[in-house]
């Protein structure tokens, strides 16, 4: 079985952007392959360094999720990144042959040092988190990555940093392949993409009735100012995020002749897609309020998975001494 890594940054609780975007793939992904899942903290230190103290309960919170939704450890491995020192052993390996300009280059790089004010980004930790991204998939010799189109880039350096890395020292680690993911729109109550820093975010642990509330508050049409003006559910972000992935053909084709017939208000249109949203987070919800009452299970499954990981990252790390005349 071909094996799949992916990682998130430790954020705290996950919205339906989470889980839309990430989660139900993960969750079809678990099926097919031999997948490593694991919280990327280390990584979160690249931005955050200056105010770690949320990172642990951030964890907990993450953690909470992904069973919530059903990423299940008895077929997938999920552990933390930096109980597996063997992740920064390599990192530091695969910084000695990684040319400065292949890092300079990242687009990424260059778009957050632009767009990220409040922060101090000259680091060598931001500078070279592709590195530490490289030997977290690596050291677990994972044949596929699963990402969007706009995070393929990111995939494409690790392949060519482990490409120079076999060129020096053997055939050690196979080269990663970019598993496309289609990632629904997901738009907050906002309009804009959902995300925790626009506070627009419908959480996958929120009760019925802070959702409801929120999706009655979510911003529609905004060229539709009157009950009896007619909308247009194509720029509508409660059409485009809820009715395309909670209601069926037979309710979208009602709310596009109400809405461009003026037909139904907004007000009706959020009614009719609010019990469908509801009825697909109590089934989370209730898991997650099982997981809570023992929070010693969530301990010990990410001790689990750390032995897991640890025992299939030190056997290629050993391959890595041997290969580069370290042991």
């Amino acid at each position: 079985m071909k094996r799949v890594l992916s990682g998130m940054r430790p954020t705290g609780k996950l919205h339906l952007g989470h889980y839309h975007g990430v989660l139900a793939n993960w969750l079809k992904l678990q099926e097919d392959y031999e997948c490593f899942f694991f919280v990327a903290d280390w990584h979160a230190l690249t931005t955050d360094y200056a105010n770690p103290a949320g990172i642990k309960e951030n964890t907990r919170q993450m953690v909470l999720d992904w069973m919530s939704v059903g990423i299940d450890p008895a077929k997938s491995t999920i552990f933390r990144q930096s109980s597996i020192k063997e992740h920064a052993e390599l990192l530091v390996l695969l910084g000695m042959i990684t040319p400065l300009p292949w890092l300079e280059r990242n687009p990424t790089y260059k778009e957050q040092l632009q767009e990220i004010r409040d922060k101090d980004l000259h680091t060598y930790g931001f500078l070279g988190y592709p590195v530490l991204q490289t030997a977290d998939i690596i050291i677990y010799k994972a044949n596929k990555v699963p990402v969007g189109i706009d995070q393929a880039p990111h995939v494409e350096l690790s392949r060519e940093i482990t490409r120079r890395f076999n060129n020096f020292y053997g055939e050690v680690f196979p080269e990663p392949e970019t598993l496309l993911t289609s990632a629904p729109k997901v738009l907050g109550t906002d309009g804009r993409k959902m995300s925790k820093s626009y506070n627009n975010s419908i959480f996958l642990s929120d009760p019925p009735a802070e959702v409801e509330k929120k999706i009655l508050y979510m911003m529609t049409d905004t060229a539709r100012k009157r009950r009896t003006d007619a909308g247009n559910p194509e720029v509508c972000p409660l059409f485009l995020t809820f009715h395309l992935l909670y209601s069926d053909e037979n309710t979208r084709a009602w709310v596009r002749e109400g809405c461009t017939t003026a037909g139904i208000g907004c007000t009706e249109c959020k009614k009719s897609v609010i019990p469908k949203v509801l009825a697909r987070l109590e089934p989370i919800r209730k898991k997650r309020a099982e997981l809570e009452r023992d929070p010693g299970a969530l301990q010990g499954i990410l001790e689990r998975g750390a032995q897991k990981a640890a025992e299939a990252a030190g056997g290629t790390m050993e391959e890595v001494r041997r290969a580069m005349g370290l042991e």
